[in-house]
């Protein structure tokens, strides 16, 4: 996984003003490959509707990867034809390359891209960048599957582009609705920081992109579109499918081990509505309450599981403390990832005996209250004994919060005053999910700096 990217955190995000001098404003770039056909056609629309309805300065790239036809022709004369439009030739495949390749190279401070077939209406152009322009949002996505858009589409891919988009939400926890689309914008300082993370160089490219920035916290701005499928498109459904899902693996996995300097992606402190503080609220509180809650809904429910099947074959002292331990170590395990953001393999061990230490404090309550319930009833049924188990449980819960976020996982500050559980995005995250600023410079100074801005592959055609 790449992790060569600038240190420091981004800056804030401003207003871009309008002007006649400097370099446009919006670069809308066009990956192409064998389209010969079509190019010509597809980019004076785009041109005519931008230079109608567009007000700021704009520039269109045909981003052409190792096309063995005829488009490098007709995309040298467009360049030719229209000073608004420039050709960059690849000579190796790939999506995700080209768009990597314009967009480190881009002066323009707002990058968008479209397919070529212009399949999203254009009239949503401008809502796309507008949040980009005005400061408000980091990256802008179009979205097929929002209520208001309207989608004319087959069976097969409205049935392949949900599937994957469950995928996404199931597995790495991704909450913008459409990942596919080819209608995408970012800002460019979040382009130099987060496209040397980004290791696709193909169709996975935009999902890649779209979780590192959402993880890291940055504002994705989602557009209904109108979307017509193209009959025609090139796209192989199946050997995209099996290299996205190789994609998801291994991000998924970098995700899960740390591996992501994603702190270089972060706003200044204050920039954020939620590094405000206000008096008398714990920072995070609330998410991990609720993070807390979840886990231990399914924590009391799998505690009663096992009580209740350990119960068959033995007395409820010695079924209470076998369900009681399992469930303890699988709650603990569940509170370090989800509640409180700790990823990695750093002080699991510490974390689970501390864990234990406070079962044993919640075992001493159930187990207390069994006792005094066998004194008062003598031989209490099930019912009752469940349902005493469940009081004494919700006691022991409150405790087990207050020693988790006190004790097991403290909250830590670090010198620029931010918690250590109230991470860029505004989740909980541990002390050792991301790397120190200091670790980054020791990192780029071992390594050394690649700037994403390198102008010896360029060759652009006007």
């Amino acid at each position: 996984m790449r992790t060569d990217t600038p240190g420091g955190t981004l800056p804030a995000r401003e207003h871009l003003l309008a002007g006649t001098a400097g370099p446009p404003v919006l670069d809308v770039v066009v990956p192409v490959h064998n389209e010969e056909a079509d190019l010509e056609r597809c980019v004076l629309r785009l041109h005519e509707h931008l230079a109608r309805t567009f007000p700021y300065g704009f520039r269109i790239t045909v981003a052409d990867n190792a096309s063995t036809d005829r488009t490098p022709q007709v995309a040298a004369r467009l360049a030719d034809r229209l000073p608004e439009v420039r050709a960059h030739r690849l000579e190796e495949k790939g999506r995700g390359r080209a768009l990597r390749t314009v967009w480190s190279h881009s002066d323009a401070p707002v990058l968008a891209y479209m397919d070529v077939d212009l399949s999203t209406d254009l009239n949503a152009l401008l809502p796309l960048v507008a949040p980009l322009i005005s400061g408000h949002s980091d990256l802008a996505i179009g979205s097929r599957l929002a209520r208001s858009s309207r989608v004319v589409r087959g069976p097969k891919r409205e049935f392949i582009s949900r599937a994957y988009n469950l995928i996404l939400k199931s597995s790495l926890a991704a909450r913008f609705s459409d990942a596919q689309c080819g209608f995408k914008a970012i800002r460019r300082e979040v382009a130099e920081r987060l496209l040397p993370m980004v290791e696709d160089t193909g169709w996975f490219f935009d999902t890649e992109l779209l979780v590192l920035a959402e993880r890291a916290g940055l504002r994705i701005h989602e557009v209904p579109v109108d979307w017509v499928d193209d009959p025609d498109s090139s796209v192989h459904l199946v050997s995209t499918a099996t290299e996205d899902l190789k994609g998801v693996w291994r991000v998924g996995r970098a995700l899960a081990v740390g591996a992501l300097p994603l702190d270089r992606l972060a706003r200044p402190f204050g920039d954020d509505p939620r590094d405000r503080r206000l008096a008398g609220v714990p920072r995070g509180l609330t998410r991990q309450l609720v993070g807390f809650c979840v886990v231990g809904a399914f924590s009391t429910l799998l505690y009663l599981l096992l009580y209740s099947l350990f119960r068959a074959g033995t007395g409820p002292q010695a079924a209470n403390a076998a369900a009681l331990l399992l469930s303890a170590v699988a709650n603990t395990a569940a509170n370090r990832r989800l509640t409180f953001g700790v990823r990695g393999r750093d002080r699991v061990v510490r974390h689970q005996a501390q864990g234990l230490v406070v079962f044993g404090i919640g075992l001493a309550l159930t187990s207390g209250s069994l006792a005094a319930l066998d004194a008062a009833a003598g031989s209490p049924s099930h019912g009752t004994e469940l349902a005493v188990l469940i009081g004494a449980n919700l006691a022991a819960t409150v405790l087990r919060f207050l020693l988790f976020r006190a004790w097991v996982f403290p909250e830590r500050r670090s010198h620029d005053g931010m918690s250590s559980h109230d991470d860029m995005w505004g989740g909980p995250r541990g002390h050792d999910d991301m790397p120190s600023h200091d670790d980054v410079r020791d990192h780029d100074h071992v390594r050394g700096h690649e700037s994403p801005r390198r102008h010896d592959d360029m060759r652009y055609t006007r």
